[in-house]
């Protein structure tokens, strides 16, 4: 079990994954500040509030009648600012460039060009591929060697 859960651990994805979610926790910090000291205060403003979180605010009284409360829609307002703001850079910071390089890589492959530089190590995936294709050959009967192809088996 232990060993397992070491193999679980030092996978490359595992830590990009881990590398990842830092990133992302950092960078929502990062939003937050801004939406929270530039744009609720801008925004407030324009409602008369000293921040967005405190703006449009509606009071009602409570079910024992004993008071009122209140709900500030412009906290609403300020939250799905803040996701639009993420959703802008993750836009323009990972989504674009990702898609210019599959369709610089689409053309090169097109016109005949190795999308990737030779020198460029295997994939996972092309390994495994060529690890099952190995199998394949190996433990197939003798009369079947090089019948083997990636295409599925009709049922």
């Amino acid at each position: 079990m232990i060993k397992g859960f070491k193999e679980f651990i030092l996978r490359g994805n595992v830590i990009d994954l881990a590398v990842a979610v830092v990133i992302g926790t950092a960078f929502s910090n990062i939003v937050t500040v801004i939406v929270g000291s530039v744009f609720n205060p801008l925004i407030g403003a324009l409602f008369s509030a000293e921040t967005l979180a405190k703006a449009l605010p509606v009071s009602f009284p409570t079910l024992t009648g004993s008071g009122t409360a209140t709900i500030f829609f412009g906290a609403v307002i300020a939250a799905i600012i803040q996701f639009l703001l993420v959703a802008v850079v993750v836009y323009f910071a990972l989504v674009v460039p990702i898609n210019f390089i599959k369709k610089r890589a689409f053309r090169k492959k097109e016109t005949g060009q190795a999308a990737v530089a030779a020198d460029t190590p295997p994939t996972e995936l092309e390994l495994l591929t060529d690890i099952r294709n190995l199998l394949a050959r190996d433990t197939a009967p003798a009369g079947e060697h090089g019948k083997h192809t990636d295409a599925p088996t009709p049922a």
